[in-house]
């Protein structure tokens, strides 16, 4: 075994000695180009010496010393190698020779001078680069905010995204001409770009390239790395600027140090995702330019000569309007229309822009192409699918968040996942990586409360229905104000999805009934339709999802009946439909949607969809839910069972038999059905739900109001203990708001036992409570500090004397921490109560944002005068000059309509420095407004948070005492005299 093991040595050795010649050999070619161009530098000294620039002859003095350092470092190893005998040190001397190489080649790049000795280290990226002129308010904010990142030491990396055609190459071309010209403070600029082929040996091959180095003696991707950084490092300033990056990498992999001081990164993408992942400090999104900035760009890039006649030019605005702020479709669409003076040619034009027929060469290879390559490059096939059906709705639709994530499930592009909120974040996760991939733009419906939507560009929305109506079988006609169908020719078999929503189609004709065997997908929302032929479904069998919601269909036809792979079916708001034909053959549905319908009964069959994840029952008219019909239901993961009827009502133990139940929003019989089914949340209860015992009110539905996450309504109930002691109200312990209306068996919060067990209740509403004398009460055995509540709201109380009872044997003490969480406290139509809050509340009270009280007419004081217990703390105060309460947070004080109030604050003065919105009206027997206003030599100055004030009427204001008799000058400028508020 020994001799093997010399034998194997030896070997080893040899053919060291080989690869260490070879080595050295490809050393001293690199060491002899370097004394050739040593010579010639040499002979350029004298041209050198003639610069005016004493720091170009400085770097050339530093090149030759640097070339002699090497030259000996070479002699020293050759001498190395002659020496040395033993297998381990030739390996690290074969280490070194490899690394000496490098420098010694990257030495030669640097010592390539042009025109003399003007170093190729010191240049700055080479000359500027041709770009078009940059056209809107955003690309002049844009360059101004990425040049105030790039003063700023502590950011490295810029990320610049953007939909494709957008203009972000632009942008940043301009940034790069802009650094090549401030050289002396950014140093050198360097532009690579990276595009859709990428590689990390491709990226480092350019990156060396910009950078004068030679890296194709080198194949190993480490070392390659290792030669790029120390390139990089040693010139010091520099920005590193990488156009149309589409995936993410390590830097280190390629070479580039990033955190370094005076190294600076620039990247472009479409993808903010991308950014993100490479970890870039600021991302810049390049948004579309505005109408007005479209048509100036379009008629620079025109070039038109002639001045176009007011009709022409009303065209010429709608086809550079149909671009969409896009510059690429705009640069595009006006070079195809260069010269062209022939208004057909311009109307013929417009037309193919809008209905998307795409029939122009140009858009078709420089605009949709682009834009087409983002699409690809989502690299999932169900993302794709999801972004093409966006394509379903119509132009510049904002589509909710929630209602597209439904249809997605529906259609099956969401897989099967254990629960609804999986899938909802699969969902959410799909739409922000389109948003980030800026396929999609985000955006808000604020009508009937807000919602997150998604949009789509224009052109995107054309480059979507390109695809999915060549490739998927898509017909579209959403929001052209269509009054038939489309004829019947178009109805081909191999449609899959056909979009006719927000249209005015009012009658479907009973002849010709469609042949669409693959149709999966009948849009038809929105349109004025009354009724449909039976004969219309007798083809469609493979329909998955019809949507007649927002229509104005009075019955359905009896062959709905047959559609037994039907696994969607929404006829919301479909208010003149009162009856619907029998569902037990659909046992595929999984969602069903009768919110706001003029249904009066439940659908015959009900019991036999087994499948149902999904029922919507939100209607006014239905009488009732039949009992026993809810447990057959078992895989429901939404339910909303909710009407004005007294008979629409659910028992609890019904509801607590859908183990899978995740929305639920129902009325129950009574406090003992309630408590009930709450007692069956052992195992957690639904993430939301809206909890109900009593009469809704017609003119107030909360599941119109949006958000019901974790609500409890009380009408009219008994919610004080039972004869036996026990507590018959039971209430979740995560209920986050909680309404009490006519429950007038309680005195006080205090006595709602559960009250203290519901620790992340946040709002709650007191109205109309005739038993209610205070607010809190010190002597109730179940006091709790309710610490959590941000939102307090008190409306007709008739009998509400005080805020806060105590009892005097007892310390009048407010509990700490009580309501230390309040932001928001409104009082209405509180008749008896004169004094709100003590001056030793207030110390609770260090988050209160918005006081609000109105038509209280016998309140008197908003904060009372200090109580005897006060006296000591008082006369401290008085002894330094200044009593004063203090609200640090407080933004909003409204009074309105006290016709008794006399004092804010009795005493001193009242801090309030966040304070931006104070509205006063007919509160006549008010003599000060007493808030402290900040001092500059000597003289008062408005608040600086200080928006408005509001007051009336303005013989009131003129009226009112002030501590200081400039205050009123001060403030009057922040006035408004108007009863309106």
């Amino acid at each position: 075994m020994d001799y093997l093991g010399k034998v194997f040595e030896v070997r080893d050795y040899i053919s060291n000695c080989c690869n260490l010649n070879k080595k050295m050999q490809k050393l001293k070619r690199k060491l002899e180009d370097l004394s050739s161009r040593e010579v010639d530098v040499i002979n350029e000294v004298e041209y050198a010496e003639s610069l005016s620039s004493k720091k170009r002859k400085k770097e050339v003095e530093n090149w030759l010393e640097c070339v002699k350092r090497k030259k000996d470092e070479v002699q020293r190893m050759e001498q190395a190698v002659k020496k040395e005998r033993r297998l381990q040190s030739r390996l690290q001397l074969g280490k070194c020779m490899e690394e000496l190489t490098g420098e010694v080649t990257e030495l030669l790049q640097r010592g390539r001078f042009c025109k003399g000795l003007i170093l190729d280290v010191n240049e700055t990226g080479g000359n500027a680069l041709l770009t078009t002129k940059l056209v809107g308010e955003m690309f002049n904010a844009n360059m101004e905010r990425i040049r105030m990142c790039l003063v700023k030491e502590e950011v490295v990396s810029i990320g610049i995204y953007g939909m494709g055609g957008v203009g972000k190459t632009t942008l940043v071309t301009h940034i790069h001409n802009q650094l090549l010209k401030e050289s002396s403070t950014f140093g050198n600029v360097y532009w690579v770009t990276v595009s859709k082929d990428f590689s990390i040996r491709k990226l480092q091959n350019d990156i060396a390239r910009v950078v004068s180095l030679d890296l194709s003696y080198e194949d190993d991707e480490k070392k390659r790395a290792s030669i790029l950084v120390q390139a990089l490092m040693r010139r010091k300033k520099y920005v590193l600027i990488l156009d149309d990056v589409w995936n993410h990498f390590l830097y280190e992999k390629v070479g580039i140090p990033v955190k370094v001081s005076g190294c600076k990164l620039i990247l472009t993408s479409r993808s903010l995702d991308v950014c993100r992942r490479l970890g870039c400090q600021m991302n810049i999104k390049v948004e579309p330019l505005s109408e007005e900035e479209g048509w100036k760009l379009f008629m620079e890039k025109l070039e038109r000569r002639v001045w176009f006649s007011p009709e022409l030019e009303g065209i010429a605005r709608s086809v550079a309007k149909e671009c969409a702020g896009l510059p690429l479709g705009i640069i595009t669409m006006a070079g195809s229309m260069r010269e062209v003076d022939d208004i057909c040619e311009w109307r013929n034009a417009l037309e193919k822009l809008k209905q998307s027929k795409l029939e122009q060469d140009d858009m078709e290879t420089d605009v949709y192409q682009v834009l087409r390559v983002s699409y690809q490059s989502l690299n999932d096939s169900r993302v794709q699918q999801c972004f093409l059906y966006c394509a379903l709705y119509p132009e510049d639709y904002k589509i909710k968040r929630e209602e597209l994530i439904d249809q997605f499930i529906d259609e099956g592009l969401i897989e099967r996942m254990k629960s609804r909120r999986a899938e909802f974040d699969r969902g959410h996760a799909i739409l922000n990586k389109l948003e980030n991939a800026c396929l999609l733009e985000g955006a808000v419906e604020y009508f009937p409360c807000e919602k997150k939507c998604v949009k789509m560009h224009d052109l995107v929305r054309d480059m979507a229905l390109q695809i999915a109506s060549s490739d998927m079988g898509f017909m579209v006609r959403a929001g052209e104000g269509l009054k038939d169908l489309p004829d019947e020719e178009k109805w081909t078999e191999s449609l899959e999805k056909v979009s006719l929503m927000h249209n005015k189609i009012s009658e479907i004709p009973a002849d010709a009934p469609p042949y669409c065997p693959r149709l999966s997908t009948l849009m038809l929302q929105y349109n004025c339709l009354k009724r449909i032929p039976d004969s219309f479904f007798v083809h469609l069998h493979g329909l998955k999802v019809l949507d007649l919601s927002y229509t104005g269909i009075e019955s359905l036809p009896s062959s709905i009946s047959d559609l037994d792979n039907l696994s969607g079916l929404s006829l919301k708001e479909c208010d003149r439909l009162q009856y619907l034909p029998s569902l037990a053959k659909l046992t595929a549905l999984r969602r069903l949607d009768l919110a706001n319908s003029g249904i009066k009964e439940v659908p015959q069959g009900m019991e036999m969809l087994i499948n149902l994840r999904y029922l919507d029952l939100h209607a006014p008219n239905l009488k009732m839910f039949p009992t026993g019909t809810l447990p057959k239901l078992s895989r429901l993961q939404y339910l909303i069972i909710y009407g004005l009827s007294k008979t629409l009502k659910v028992e609890g133990e019904d509801v607590a038999s859908l183990k899978k139940l995740e929305t639920f929003a129902g009325q129950f019989f009574d406090i003992h059905d309630l408590s009930a089914y709450v007692k069956s949340f052992e195992g957690g209860g639904p993430c939301s739900y809206l909890l109900q015992v009593g009469l809704d009110d017609p003119y107030f539905s909360p599941i119109e109001s949006g958000n019901f996450d974790k609500r409890v309504i009380l009408k009219g109930c008994k919610i004080s203990k039972s004869m036996e002691g026990e507590d018959s109200l039971v209430l979740p312990t995560d209920v986050q708001y909680l309404y009490f209306h006519e429950c007038h068996d309680v005195r006080s919060l205090c006595d709602i036992a559960s009250l203290s067990t519901s620790t992340n209740l946040n709002t709650l509403v007191i109205n109309n409570c005739e038993g209610i004398v205070c607010v809190i009460s010190s002597s109730s055995t179940h006091c709790t500090p309710l610490q959590r509540i941000e939102s307090l709201r008190l409306a007709f109380l008739q009998n509400l004397h005080t805020f806060f009872m105590t009892n005097i044997a007892e310390s009048p003490l407010v509990p700490t921490g009580t309501f230390s969480s309040l932001k928001e406290f409104r009082m209405y139509n509180c008749p008896s109560i004169k004094i709100l809050f003590t001056r030793q509340m207030l110390t609770c009270l260090q988050n209160l944002e918005e006081i609000h009280v109105e038509d209280c007419g016998q309140i008197v004081e908003i904060i009372a005068a200090p109580t005897d217990d006060d006296a000591v703390e008082m006369y401290r105060e008085e002894e330094l000059g200044t009593i004063t309460s203090t609200l640090p947070k407080l933004k909003a004080l409204q009074l309105w309509n006290l016709s008794e109030l006399r004092s804010i604050c009795s005493y001193g003065i009242l801090v309030c420095d966040s304070l931006q919105y104070v509205a006063v009206r007919y509160c006549k027997k008010l003599k000060r407004i007493p808030i402290s206003l900040p001092q500059l030599d000597n003289q008062p100055s408005p608040p600086p948070s200080l928006q408005i004030i509001k007051a009336y009427p303005k013989e009131w204001w003129d009226s009112l005492e002030w501590e200081h008799p400039k205050a009123k000058d001060v403030l009057e400028p922040f006035c408004q005299f108007s009863r309106y508020l």
